[in-house]
C-alpha cells in the first residue's frame, strides 16, 4: 500500500461506522466493470433456463460427489 493509500485508510478509520460503510461501498463500486451488470443479468437468465430445463426433466443433475471425484487432488474445496 502506498503512503497516500495508507493515510487515506487511517483517516477513513476515524469516520463513524455508517460513513465508513458508505465509503467502502463507493470504493467497491468504482472497481466494477461497466459491463458487469449485463454479464450478471445474462448469467441469471442462463441459471433460470437451466433450472427450468431441470424441472422439466430435460437436464440431468450430477451428484456433487461425482463432480468432486473428477477434480485433481487439492482442488476439492
Amino acid at each position: 500500500m502506498t503512503q497516500l493509500a495508507d493515510a487515506v485508510f487511517h483517516a477513513a478509520l476515524a469516520l463513524p461506522p455508517e460513513n465508513r460503510a458508505e465509503l467502502a461501498e463507493r470504493l467497491l463500486k468504482s472497481l466494477e466493470d461497466p459491463e458487469r451488470e449485463a454479464i450478471d443479468q445474462a448469467w441469471a437468465e442462463e441459471a433460470e433456463r437451466r433450472l427450468e430445463a431441470f424441472l422439466e426433466g430435460k437436464l440431468k443433475a450430477i451428484p456433487g460427489e461425482e463432480i468432486l471425484k473428477g477434480l485433481p487432488p487439492g482442488k476439492k474445496t
